[in-house]
């Protein structure tokens, strides 16, 4: 059995209510009488992809971390301090290709997928991700169970603005994928900013909360977001029998 936490939507800004609600948020992780198997953080950790932003993150999320910690970038993130600043990647060798990466957690593959545009804030999976995605899963050869992980969602999460404006776009190429790919266990996404379970070609989608702030659906009131409402995060259970199980806990 794997147990993956899960947080989103950090937007750290320099400010000290974004990194107050991400500390509340991974003092609770921390205080967990057993540690997960790894940590998932689904984009969107600086708000403005500064590097000062992914210094606080790195504090915040690796310092003295009692699990792997496994990242993705979401729209607010640019791929080369994300790579050198939070990764710790040489500044020479940092590059605007796409942040793919591959984990081992126990005996599942955690597969994180960068769906970012730079300049944009919709979604969209490039060749160059397919293509790795592709050899991934090749080379695991249908044996492993997989966890898909990326920012943006495929699949509606019925608010018109997210899912006109922001969402993965061509989601039909990543349907197609995991249509053929039985080994694909389930997807998990951030993003929304809301708690949320669904299915996406016949596995299960999972949203995670947000740390920064909760998504207002049309019928909750105005505005795009509430700022009060608690910091969230998810636990996922991937079982020895395949099967994804979500949990979701406020802070």
């Amino acid at each position: 059995m794997l147990v993956l936490a899960q947080i989103s939507d950090l937007h750290l800004d320099g400010g000290a209510r974004a990194t107050e609600r991400a500390e509340r948020v991974m003092e609770r992780l921390r205080a967990l009488p057993r540690p997960v198997d790894a940590l998932l953080v689904t984009g969107d950790i600086a708000d403005h992809g500064e590097e000062a932003e992914y210094k606080e993150a790195a504090r915040l999320l690796f310092t003295d971390a009692p699990w792997p910690v496994l990242t993705c970038p979401g729209n607010h993130d640019r791929r080369t301090p994300f790579r050198t600043a939070l990764l710790g990647e040489p500044a020479a060798s940092a590059s605007e290709a796409p942040v793919n990466s591959a984990h081992r957690v126990g005996g599942a593959e955690v597969l994180l997928l960068d769906s970012s545009v730079p300049g944009h804030d919709h979604g969209l999976l490039d060749g160059t991700t397919y293509a790795w995605l592709e050899d991934r899963l090749d080379a695991l050869g249908g044996r492993t169970p997989v966890l898909l992980a990326l920012h943006h969602h495929p699949a509606p999460v019925h608010h018109p603005r997210l899912d006109t404006a922001w969402p993965l776009r061509e989601p039909h190429r990543l349907r197609a994928l995991v249509e053929r790919r039985p080994e694909i266990a389930g997807l998990i996404v951030g993003h929304a900013h809301t708690p949320a379970a669904t299915t996406f070609a016949g596995r299960p989608l999972v949203v995670g909360p947000g740390v920064v702030s909760t998504l207002r659906l049309p019928w909750e009131g105005e505005g795009l977001v509430d700022l009060d409402a608690p910091a969230g995060f998810a636990l996922h259970v991937l079982d020895d029998e395949g099967r994804l199980t979500s949990h979701f806990r406020v802070v």
